[in-house]
Order: C-alpha cells, then structure tokens, then sequence
C-alpha cells in the first residue's frame, strides 16, 4: 500500500539535474492520493512543508493540465485525465510482473494471476495459464468483488476495518457459490487470518472446484497481489504448504524488481 511522502525538507536534492518544481508536483499528487484523492492547500502545505505560494502556483499548472480539478468547495481532486496514465501503467505493471508469473507457474504447476485493487473491485492485469490440461483461466482485464476472492483478500487485509466495511456497504456480498462470505464479520474473520498466516484463500468461493492462494506483493507503488488457482483436488492443504513459500519469494523478488528504476528482470 502507498505510504505518506517524506516532508518536503527531509527528501535528498533532484538527482540527475531532476528539474525540482517537476519533482515537488508529483509529491503534491501522491499526497493527494494518499489523502483519498481530495485534499485543501493547508493540508498539502502543512503535509509537505511547502509554502502556500509554491503550492497553488504548482496546484494551477495541474489544473491547467487537467491532472487537477478544484471542486466548487475549492478543494482540489486529482482530474480524470489520470486515468489514462493509470490504465497505460496498469497494463506495463502486468507486463513487468509475466516473467515473474511463468516462474510462479513452472514452480507450482498452477495458472498464475497478478490482481490490483482499482477502487472497490478487483482488476486482473496479468496471468501466465498453467500446462496442466485441466487449468484455471481468468480473463486479463476482468473485475471482480473482492469479497470472493483470495487477491480480494491479500489486497484488503491491512485496511482499516471502517473502510472495509464501507466499501463492502457499497459493493454488497453477493454469492458466487455457497461457500462465499457473505457476511461483514466473516470477512473481517478472514482479513484477520490472512494476517495471522500471511497469504490469502479462496476455497471454491468464486467458483466451486477452484480453490486460489494469493499474496500481497510488498510495498507496491500501487496495492497488488500475486495468486496461483488451480483445481481443489491439486491446490490441496499439502500443497498450500509448498506453494506459499514460492508465491511470498515470487512476490518479494517483484517487489525488489519494481522498487528498481529499471526494467524488472525475473
């Protein structure tokens, strides 16, 4: 999960000759996301240490660029033409992490998923299908509901849990098979041993036969879980045993890879 900026004061000088009013600007965006998306002039400057000035001439050039909108209240909201960057990214980000999949599947044998947290759903971005002739196949691209979900899961289990119950309130908990959680309590229960135990479970909630293993991958520029789904008769207690090493290594090798400024390589 994205954690709050360094104070202004506090980061090193622009590397590399970086233009420094370039850098202060996308410090003030991720703050603003950080913030929930919305966020008035004190809170960015008192959060940054920047001066009121610096920050509404910078907060004017976003605008302006339509990475910024001033709501009528005269806060500031990031602007829909992020969008576009974010789904350009998204797409890169499940590129990036494939390497990392295939390895996942030649060590498991099972379909390999890369999952992100878009606003209350869950967006697959990437999956290598395993060689087994009976294998587990999401499309890329395809949102679901947390709730039912092992990613769901692993992405939600260091959320407040006023914040879970409040996106679980406007998705609902609807049932995909019998065995889905349905209840508010019963998933924070889950949250609470996915904490305890460090991965995720979907045991034939999504889809009855199909149980899922997934984990969140570390310090993320944006929140993202790695799985593995395969049949209930293969991903079995025994095999969770094995599996789950692989997938936190996987993960955290990721997590260096993305961390890096280049390329990651698997």
């Amino acid at each position: 999960m994205p954690t709050s900026s360094a104070t202004d004061a506090s980061k090193p000088a622009a590397a590399g000759g970086g233009v420094q009013s370039l850098e202060r600007a996308f410090d003030l965006l991720e703050r603003m996301a950080d913030a929930g998306g919305e966020v008035g002039l004190s809170e960015l400057s008192a959060s940054s240490g920047l001066p009121l000035p610096t920050i509404h001439r910078l907060m004017r050039t976003l605008v302006a660029c339509g990475y910024v909108r001033q709501q009528p209240n005269r806060r500031y909201a990031l602007g829909p033409r992020l969008i576009r960057l974010g789904e350009s990214s998204a797409r890169l980000l499940g590129t990036w992490a494939r390497p990392y999949l295939a390895r996942l599947v030649e060590e498991t044998g099972e379909t390999a998923n890369m999952a992100l947290l878009d606003g209350d759903e869950i967006v697959y971005v990437a999956q290598v299908p395993s060689k087994h002739s009976m294998r587990m196949f999401t499309e890329v691209g395809r949102r679901v509901l947390p709730h039912s979900t092992g990613v769901g899961k692993a992405l939600l289990a260091h959320t407040p849990a006023d914040e879970v119950r409040a996106l679980l309130g406007r998705t609902g908990m609807p049932a995909a098979t019998e065995k889905t959680i349905t209840t508010p309590e019963g998933f924070l229960d889950a949250l609470e041993l996915v904490r305890r135990t460090g991965y995720a479970v979907d045991d034939n909630e999504q889809e009855i036969g199909v149980r899922c293993l997934a984990v969140p991958v570390p310090n993320s520029p944006t929140a993202a879980a790695i799985s593995i789904s395969g049949p209930a008769g293969r991903v079995t207690e025994a095999a969770t045993e094995k599996i789950v090493p692989i997938l936190q290594g996987i993960a955290q090798e990721l997590s260096t890879a993305l961390a890096s400024t280049g390329s990651p390589q698997a």
